[in-house]
């Protein structure tokens, strides 16, 4: 397993690197969903360099945290996570991206062809579900693990959602986080002219979750400062699940990707490359 990272120096050091080498994997294969993909990055970071119980050399350890990245379209982000943390190398994922003879990396993630990837991901809505029973079934099985589901606030127009907050409530799955990546951008527009998701916060805690609201999901400081207020990994403790509001940038770190939902889609030319790597520079403090 590779050293974690303990500071939030390190962990902002880190969230260059792979911008750097995402922005640089999307070029190479040609599409990719930038503006989300970089909107993650620093909670993605946060959880796989310091605050998981998971070694990517050893995906399938019995006792090992589960990650699901329900907004499957943003696979990216976790497969470049995967190449700096000694899973694969770059080359080895462009050269098996979406081919057809030796596909093991998709626009959308696939469990049985990526073991890194805890769930098969793509269509909107089903990651929260999934976790509750991830959830559900750690505490059957008397393990103490946490399960952490990673969704997009223009999947949570998706009703299986709201169905799988009332039952983590119900449950009182104390092992369960689900964590809004709330960037208020979808494909077609703003979240709120799509389908006003109104006041987040009060809805779910009236499903019976402990919510967690960071200002800037793209601060390190403040993720970390989040993530750090996280119960112990109790499976049978019986007790609120946790709700975080991330509210972040989409297209995070590009001068001209970010708040710009035309950037939720597709590839990025060379002379864009340029100007996005110079960007992604500048955001690195040492």
């Amino acid at each position: 397993m590779s050293e974690k990272l303990q500071t939030v120096a390190q962990l902002e050091d880190k969230c260059a690197d792979i911008r750097s080498n995402l922005l640089t994997f999307i070029h190479r294969i040609g599409m990719g969903h930038l503006g989300g993909e970089l909107s993650i990055v620093e909670m993605a970071v946060a959880m796989y360099y310091k605050y998981m119980n998971y070694d990517v050399m050893d995906p399938h350890r019995e006792g090992r945290d589960r990650f699901i990245l329900s907004k499957g379209h943003c696979s990216e982000t976790l497969y470049t996570i995967f190449s700096d943390l000694g899973a694969y190398s770059q080359d080895y994922m462009v050269e098996h991206f979406e081919n057809l003879d030796q596909y093991k990396f998709g626009m959308h993630s696939n469990r049985k062809k990526c073991p890194q990837i805890e769930v098969s991901a793509g269509s909107l809505g089903h990651g929260l579900p999934i976790a509750v029973g991830y959830a559900l079934g750690a505490r059957y099985r008397k393990e103490d693990y946490r399960v952490t589901v990673l969704i997009g606030d223009g999947e949570f127009d998706e009703g299986t959602n709201w169905e799988a907050l009332m039952a983590g409530g119900h449950y009182q799955l104390n092992n369960l986080v689900c964590i809004l990546d709330k960037n208020g951008l979808q494909m077609t527009g703003t979240t709120d002219q799509v389908l006003d998701l109104g006041d987040v916060a009060a809805k779910v805690s009236a499903f019976g979750w402990n919510v967690i609201e960071i200002e800037d999901g793209n601060d390190m400081a403040q993720v970390c400062a989040a993530l750090d207020r996280l119960p112990e990994r109790d499976c049978e403790k019986r007790a609120k699940p946790t709700f975080i509001i991330s509210n972040t940038v989409k297209g995070k770190g590009v001068s001209f990707m970010e708040g710009n939902y035309k950037w939720h889609g597709g590839g990025i030319g060379d002379d864009d490359l340029k100007t996005a790597l110079a960007d992604v520079a500048k955001m690195r403090k040492a």
